[in-house]
């Protein structure tokens, strides 16, 4: 079954800077995992020690955000290593939506893979609606894939996406696994066909 992202609700995440880089997000040190589960407990760890050496708190350590489905960033989000880790991480942490002001272009290609829809809005919008977030960090605000917006409190805003990846998660094709079950019934056909398949069945 296709399953189509269209709105993503849920509190903000507001990570502030620009060049937020893969090894960031996801140390070196946690790559060694089989599977991807249980990355998004050690997301942004180094930055976290850091912040908590300081007496200051991360975003994804404070209480005020712990529920946040949707991250606000600034320019080059995701840069350097192109690891697929990275989007896990914060998959499993509980992130469905990430606007910032630009992306790297294998992170954008990762996250799209594992259906997260990630949005881009200008340098003073990307400002505004963090400072919202960080005014009303319990309140739920909402992407929408169609309408290409994030409603926040009683505004509306216009954001970026490009058709294709746009038209990917309205039908669906987002998900490649998905795409070859929903077709089982003719790569079976198909496969019906191939000498070389009956020949393997004997």
């Amino acid at each position: 079954m296709l399953t189509v992202i269209d709105s993503v609700k849920g509190s903000g995440i507001p990570l502030r800077g620009n060049d937020i880089d893969t090894d960031r997000i996801i140390p070196a040190r946690f790559l060694k995992c089989v599977t991807f589960d249980g990355l998004g407990d050690n997301a942004f760890a180094d930055d976290i020690a850091g912040l908590a050496e300081q007496g200051k708190t991360h975003p994804f350590r404070d209480p005020a955000y712990k529920n946040g489905s949707i991250l606000v960033s600034n320019r080059n989000f995701g840069c350097g290593s192109s690891r697929e880790h990275a989007p896990q991480a914060l998959k499993r942490w509980g992130v469905r939506a990430i606007i910032a002001e630009s992306y790297s272009e294998i992170f954008f290609g990762n996250c799209v893979a594992i259906g997260i829809p990630c949005y881009k809005v200008s340098h003073e919008v990307a400002d505004k609606i963090l400072d919202w977030i960080e005014t009303h960090p319990s309140e739920e605000i909402e992407t929408s894939t169609k309408d290409r917006t994030l409603k926040m409190g009683n505004e509306v805003v216009a954001l970026e996406l490009a058709d294709g990846p746009r038209g990917q998660f309205l039908d669906g094709s987002w998900h490649a696994r998905g795409v070859l079950l929903s077709n089982a019934d003719k790569v079976t056909g198909l496969a019906e066909k191939l000498p070389y398949m009956q020949f393997l069945a004997r």
